[in-house]
């Protein structure tokens, strides 16, 4: 009865952790972009956020990883699509946090040393590029979690 255990920590840390980067991608950043007045300093603080998030995700995935894998040589068979679906997770949450997010705050840096947004500088097509393919990276992985998450919380076949 231990794999009932882990089932019930695996969906419940899956839907806090999916939770958490929809409410920051969706409505925290939103919000901070809505009601603050410079946007400059809105998009430090978002990028700030989903560094964190980024972050955390690589961190959460892999011990989920290691709990879907544990589940599934309990012989519980639903897990094994889980797993394809935290690789797929995993994959979007490194890029983020080792390519993309470190490239975009690398030009952000550069134009603020310039006295310049990124916006007003040079950078700012390659900027947009990397805000788009960040974008995207983040609707895939919350996609991903979305059916995580609905995969976790399916009563057993």
């Amino acid at each position: 009865m231990h794999h009932v255990r882990t089932q019930r920590i695996f969906s419940l840390i899956a839907g806090l952790w999916v939770g958490s980067f929809i409410t920051i991608g969706f409505l925290v950043v939103p919000v901070l972009f809505s009601s603050l007045g410079d946007r400059q300093v809105a998009g430090m603080v978002a990028a700030s956020l989903f560094k964190v998030t980024a972050y955390s995700g690589v961190f959460i995935c892999s011990i989920l990883m290691v709990m879907a894998n544990y589940l599934v040589r309990q012989e519980i068979a639903r897990y094994r699509s889980s797993r394809w679906l935290l690789l797929g997770m995993l994959a979007c949450a490194i890029a983020a946090a080792f390519i993309l997010i470190p490239w975009m705050n690398s030009l952000r840096d550069q134009a603020l040393y310039l006295g310049l947004s990124v916006r007003e500088s040079t950078y700012a097509d390659l900027f947009n590029r990397l805000h788009g393919a960040s974008s995207t990276v983040f609707m895939i992985q919350t996609l991903l979690g979305l059916a995580l998450v609905w995969r976790a919380t399916k009563n057993a076949d």
